[in-house]
């Protein structure tokens, strides 16, 4: 095992900082020019140190390597059939390192040479070391591989990861040995976590070693490979979902807990802790309702984790050099002689203990409702946690689903919880810090509103919102403006643009959250928030300037879109500030912006009353041009597409007045079937239905000629899955298909036109 100090290892990670820090453009030229010597040198040194250092660079010259991977792939793939075993271990870490930075374009274009490699590196039992690296390759490559592609090498993946596991188990038993084992098991894992229910079929093959190991790993050196079979097991049950998994989900519970009945009896830093309590949250995603009694048992623990205070220190210079490489600790500093210090041992099971009190309120809702005081007063302070951005973005994802679980306790108790929350999520979307952690807390107030509606907010407190709000949008014009001017710098170079586009795309999702908190207040206000809404009425006029980057105009179509939907015909006092721009990126370039351009004239047709009926005349051209264009359905393009034709479906429902429906009927019938945007295609099958149910004779045709279409419409919908099985509208659906069913001739005719997996859904619907 390579010392941290040796010059090798600072060597690699002095190589990475620097890729980061100069950028692919002026390091990888250097390094192109000295590894393919060293990639060829008889001294395994040289070879070895040539493959960790592509490792090292993928980060850093992201960009720069993109282009060469069918290149560099080629020069590593031949180096995991090496005769040296180091080469060999380093060939599989920049593969897996590789997997991991050029992810999913790695797995796609590489799959075929990398999957077979990695397996054929796995059978090494005689360097476990090489064998076990193998196996955690294979895990940054099929944790963000596409499903379809890592599926059609699960019969082989799984026979070689079958019998490793059971070799390795054997070796523990005789000889104790575990290193691969460990690594086999979170390589299970990670398979069954992108297969999914693919998985289902080898369930039985793992469960019964997975479970002995966990029921009998009990010595102290054991500790992690139980840490890691716990997560193994509750990954699959994920995977295969509560009907497999539910027999053994008590039962590994009962596991659990057997030697978990002392909290007291697990140290602080054994690494099991983590494990189990990110696995009883995982259970309890599977379990739902039916976790419930384990909850007095496992809170326990979540809570103590939770509730880590960490350590911190305050040092001179002189006392620093007692702690001088202590990885433990980071320390900065303050003034020329002082250094603070916390201890970061913890921190991450901190944050995952949070993390896992968000599930349990997500999934167990009032079944929670008990713990939601204790769980409130510990989450909300550590909205202010500074020493981890991820117990701060747990604190606040919690709110909303704690404000959901405590509804079972009563108004009175709601309400007091909520003047408790509030105040403090207001100052922490005040004072956070990073960008990344603000979105989130804005996020949950947005959620928050939207729990509790309309008089949840007292007057002062939304002005104080608004306050909020406002310099948010201030600064987000003005950090625009200074990205603008740093463009013009003479030390502008692309490494620098990679930067500020970093920054655009933060600043565009802040933005979006600004959206989520102006939505969330429309929607629990109504025009009732007009006179708060004015004051950041400039603002939004300003995000739909021509001058301004399609984000902006994105954005500000969509809080203009909920001013329509929820504002009704009052929002006839603001048509001089949206209703051009909105017509006019009806046919924006920018697929997002034409999505919320057609939304926006959808909810005019469906919200703002007769007055409008000229202006939605005055769309319908527009979004049959937009449907109507050679690649409206490409993949791109789909989600625009068709919130344009559910825009038209509102405005024929709803506001056609000034336009002569039964010209537009045959068109937009020549548009269906609908089955990307599930929220907007209930709208488009619901309309369908109407005009079926009237006998519109244009929807059925002469003699009904057009059955056969409608019928392949609804298959075609059920079949990808545009509507859920339950909803109205596919009652609706299953009723017209109900009726057709009573002429027998006439639905056998309907159905021989439909293709076989049409033919299948329909039946499924029918028949569940």
């Amino acid at each position: 095992e390579e010392d941290n100090d040796s010059n090798s290892v600072v060597a690699e990670s002095s190589l990475d900082r620097l890729a980061c820090g100069l950028g692919g453009k002026t390091v990888l030229p250097h390094i192109n020019a000295t590894l393919s010597q060293m990639l060829q040198s008889d001294n395994w040194k040289c070879r070895h140190a040539a493959l960790m250092a592509i490792s090292a660079v993928g980060e850093g010259c992201h960009k720069q390597m993109e282009g060469m991977l069918p290149q560099i792939m080629d020069a590593v793939i031949r180096f995991l059939q090496d005769p040296h075993p180091r080469v060999r271990y380093a060939a599989c870490n920049a593969i897996g390192q590789m997997a991991t930075d050029f992810a999913p374009i790695f797995q796609k274009k590489f799959h075929e040479m990398v999957v077979p490699g990695l397996l054929h590196v796995m059978d090494d039992g005689v360097n476990p070391r090489v064998q076990a690296h193998a196996g955690a390759a294979l895990v940054n490559f099929s944790e963000v591989c596409p499903k379809n592609i890592l599926t059609t090498y699960l019969p082989t993946i799984i026979a070689k990861l079958e019998s490793i596991l059971a070799a390795k188990f054997k070796e523990l038993m005789e000889c104790g040995t575990k290193l691969v084992l460990e690594q086999v098991v979170t390589t299970v894992a990670s398979v069954a976590d992108t297969a999914e229910e693919k998985f289902v079929e080898y369930y039985d093959r793992f469960i019964p070693c997975l479970m002995y190991i966990i029921e009998n790993a009990n010595s102290p050196d054991l500790r992690l490979l139980r840490g890691k079979t716990i997560e193994c097991v509750s990954l699959i049950g994920l995977a295969v979902g509560a009907d497999k998994f539910l027999t053994d989900a008590g039962k590994m519970m009962d596991l659990l807990l057997k030697a978990q009945t002392n909290q007291e009896e697990m140290a602080d830093d054994d690494p099991q802790v983590s494990y189990l309590i990110s696995a009883w949250a995982r259970i309890c995603k599977i379990m739902g309702k039916r976790f419930e009694p384990y909850l007095p048992l496992v809170m326990g623990p979540v809570l103590k984790t939770a509730s880590l205070k960490p350590e911190v220190a305050l040092l001179d210079n002189e006392d620093m050099n007692a702690v001088d490489g202590d990885d433990d600790w980071q320390f900065v500093s303050i003034g020329e002689q002082q250094n603070f210090g916390i201890r970061t041992a913890g921190l991450e099971e901190k944050a995952t203990a949070c993390q896992m009190l968000v599930c349990y309120a997500r999934e167990l809702k009032d079944g929670f409702g008990d713990y939601t005081e204790q769980v409130v007063k510990l989450m909300v302070p550590m909205l202010k946690f500074y020493f981890h951005d991820g117990v701060r973005t747990a604190a606040a994802e919690s709110l909303p689903f704690l404000l959901e679980c405590a509804k079972i306790k009563g108004p009175q108790y709601l309400a007091e919880m909520w003047q408790y929350m509030c105040p403090e999520l207001l100052k922490a979307i005040e004072t956070e810090p990073e960008s990344e952690v603000l979105s989130e807390h804005m996020y949950a107030m947005a959620k928050c509103i939207e729990v509790l509606g309309m008089g949840c907010l007292t007057n002062d407190q939304i002005t104080e919102l608004i306050r909020i709000v406002d310099k948010s949008l201030k600064e987000h014009f003005e950090r625009a403006v200074k990205r603008q001017e740093q463009r013009k710098d003479e030390d502008y170079d692309e490494v620098v643009e990679e930067q500020l586009l970093d920054e655009d795309d933060e600043d565009v999702y802040l933005l979006s959250k600004v959206a989520d908190i102006t939505h969330a207040l429309f929607a629990a206000y109504g025009q009732h928030f007009f006179p708060f809404f004015d004051a950041l009425l400039p603002h939004f006029v300003k995000l739909l300037g021509d001058d301004r980057p399609w984000p902006d105009h994105q954005w500000g179509l969509c809080i203009f879109d909920d001013v329509i939907e929820f504002g009704g015909p009052a929002c006839d006092k603001y048509t001089d500030h949206f209703l051009q721009a909105l017509l006019k990126f009806v046919a924006d370039k920018q697929g997002e912006v034409r999505q919320a351009a057609a939304y926006g004239c959808g909810v005019l047709g469906q919200f703002s009353g007769p007055a409008f009926a000229p202006v939605c005349a005055q769309a319908i051209p527009l979004l049959v041009q937009v449907i109507e264009s050679p690649d409206a359905r490409n993949e791109v393009n789909l989600n625009p597409t068709e919130n344009a034709i559910a825009a038209v479906t509102k405005i024929l429902k709803y506001n056609a007045s000034a336009i002569n429906v039964d010209e537009v009927i045959p068109l937009w019938l020549s548009w269906l079937p609908v089955w990307e945007d599930t929220d907007e295609a209930p709208h488009v099958y619901g309309y369908l239905c109407d005009l079926i149910d009237g006998n519109h004779p244009l929807v059925l045709g002469p003699n009904n000629s057009n059955l056969p279409r409608l019928m392949a419409i609804f298959s075609e919908a059920f079949k990808r899955e545009a509507v859920e099985k339950d909803a109205e509208v596919t009652k609706r659906m299953l009723n017209i298909v109900q009726q057709l069913q009573a002429n027998p001739d006439m639905f056998q005719a309907c159905i021989s036109q439909l293709t076989q997996e049409q033919q299948v859904a329909l039946h499924q619907y029918l028949t569940t």
